[in-house]
């Protein structure tokens, strides 16, 4: 092996490349230091700004990679790589990578579509795909919910986009459905009467739309009333759960009975 060649070689490589090596490595480092800058200084004008909550953790996103890419670009450009051969590679490169990352770039026109179309925001209750959450963040791929009970979902913005979406949190007001059974022996129109007292002592409760009390259904062993009022979004929880507790404490105290399903059964003795 000709030890000399290769010593010259190597000096020669060095000589040739060498402080643009070390000159685009520490442009990368740099690079990525002040990138990282960048993304912090952007969130904090954007949490400082009055643009919409959805928008913020998107463009942050977006315009990192941006500047990864151009960065990767120069540093290309200070190893003294032909661009022109650079960007075919890169389309040639892309066009395979599009047809094996089909899903990341559904995802990415999902996200576009959910900014543009706005079906919730950041801040929003929702349900879709089987998942309810508040909705706390939405990225160029995926929108990040949190659970009721603080659990987070990751759900890719592709298959979002296009899903069946239920927000809870779009409208000012919601309506409470309740069902409550009584016992046919019982006097309905003190059961209306009641119930009414109820929902017009709940100061959660809006007068407008009124109320609606009125007996839906003769059971197989109650009368059921149905019970819907109007409240504020933000009280359909306490609402719901308040009216539960107050009526089966009034009727208890009212004596009136809340009935369960029962089987009578009839032995017959053989002769």
């Amino acid at each position: 092996m000709d030890w000399e060649a290769i010593k010259t070689t190597i000096v020669e490589f060095m000589t040739t490349y060498g402080l643009k090596l070390i000159g685009a490595i520490i442009t990368l480092i740099i690079g990525f230091w002040v990138i990282r800058i960048i993304g912090k200084v952007l969130r904090k004008i954007f949490e400082k700004s009055k643009m919409d909550e959805s928008l913020k953790g998107f463009l942050v996103s977006l315009v990192t990679i941006l500047l990864k890419v151009l960065l990767l670009i120069t540093v290309l450009s200070m190893l003294g790589i032909e661009m022109t051969s650079f960007v075919a590679l890169v389309g040639a490169i892309g066009l395979a990578i599009g047809f094996a990352l089909q899903g990341t770039l559904a995802n990415f026109a999902g996200g576009v579509l959910i900014l543009f179309f706005k079906p919730f925001k950041v801040g929003d209750f929702i349900e879709a795909n089987g998942y309810m959450g508040t909705v706390k963040e939405i990225q160029i791929i995926n929108t990040i919910l949190n659970t009721p009970d603080n659990k987070v979902i990751i759900m890719p913005n592709g298959p979002l986009a296009s899903s069946v979406i239920t927000n809870f949190s779009r409208e000012k007001t919601r309506r409470v459905d309740l069902t409550f059974g009584v016992g046919y022996e019982t006097d309905i129109r003190e059961v209306k009467k009641v119930l009414e007292d109820i929902v017009q002592n709940h100061e959660k409760v809006l007068k407008e739309p009124a109320p609606l009390i009125r007996v839906a259904e003769l059971a197989d062993s109650s009368v059921n009333f149905a019970v819907k009022v109007w409240v504020n979004a933000a009280d359909y929880w306490n609402v719901y759960f308040d009216l539960h507790e107050q009526v089966k404490l009034v009727f208890d105290e009212k004596g009136i009975s809340i009935p369960f399903p029962q089987v009578d059964v009839h032995m017959q003795k053989e002769s």
